[in-house]
């Protein structure tokens, strides 16, 4: 399959609220003791334009058949001065999300490649991403 990865943009809410809504739901079925279903749209039209506009974090698609197919948010973060831990500059990865339908494909791969550039890119070499357990 073909597909391109670029900066999300506005443009792209409609897009981005379907494949949220596909995780999402994923995970208020996996661990509802977590998680609940969403009535419409969990991430408002502001919350996406606060990541596309903050320095210290970013939003890629993967887009592909004339969609978005995939997507992954990435901030950079600093972890605090505390006496067990040394302060310190990483990039988390909030969200990774690849369609039902287009996964296997290498697009997950392509998508954390691109955020460990953008991180590196801002002199960060360190990327963390967490995984529920039931997330196979």
């Amino acid at each position: 399959m073909d597909y391109t990865i670029r900066q999300a943009t506005q443009a792209d809410y409609s897009d981005l609220c379907k494949l949220f809504a596909e995780v999402d739901s994923y995970h208020s079925q996996a661990v509802p003791h977590v998680f609940r279903p969403a009535n419409g749209p969990a991430r408002t039209p502001e919350y996406i334009a606060d990541i596309l506009t903050n320095e210290n974090s970013t939003l890629f698609v993967a887009e592909g058949e004339g969609q978005v197919i995939g997507l992954v948010h990435v901030d950079i973060r600093e972890a605090p001065d505390h006496p067990i831990m040394t302060p310190r500059r990483y990039a988390k990865v909030d969200d990774l999300i690849v369609g039902k339908e287009f996964r296997r494909s290498g697009i997950g791969q392509s998508l954390m490649k691109r955020a460990h550039q953008w991180a590196c890119e801002r002199g960060v070499h360190e990327v963390e991403l967490n995984v529920w357990e039931f997330n196979q």
